[in-house]
């Protein structure tokens, strides 16, 4: 009874330090809120960008490529340097559900406060405050009409 205690106190002291392990490299952007680094493939814990396809329509009545812009935005914040990222739980797509970091910088807050993905608070509350911020300023995707990426992948 003790040995398979013991065992079974292993095997979960194990996966839970793979579960909780951080992430560090440098990262791939797959859009405005995936990234992988390595073989682990990272969904941006608390946020929620447009879609790659998604549009937004510009105070001039022009259609303006959201989705791409959020990924370029990343892209850039990202660029070439090694970032790390925290997380102990996988979403629904395996994908590792994570905040991540370049030193001490909040990546998911920074993409939130420069406006190019909204706080997802139907996950968490956590970016609020960084939402509200860019949208007072009218920064990224709040100088647009757009549509929240969970009602545009509604459609």
């Amino acid at each position: 009874m003790i040995r398979f205690a013991l065992i079974l106190s292993l095997v979960f002291l194990t996966l839970s330090s793979i579960a909780m392990a951080d992430v560090t490299g440098k990262p791939r952007v797959v859009d405005g809120d995936t990234i992988w680094i390595g073989e682990t493939k990272i969904r941006l814990h608390g946020i929620d960008a447009p879609e790659m396809k998604q549009t937004c329509k510009t105070p001039k009545g022009k259609q303006s490529e959201c989705g791409v812009l959020s990924k370029q935005f990343l892209s850039g914040l990202l660029s070439n340097r090694e970032i790390t990222c925290k997380g102990d739980e996988r979403g629904r797509y395996g994908r590792l559900i994570a905040v991540c970091f370049i030193d001490w910088m909040d990546i998911n807050e920074q993409i939130v406060m420069e406006g190019w993905a909204l706080a997802y608070r139907k996950y968490s509350v956590d970016y609020v405050r960084a939402e509200n911020y860019a949208k007072s300023m009218r920064r990224g995707i709040w100088k647009t009409e757009f549509e929240s990426p969970w009602e545009w992948r509604r459609k």
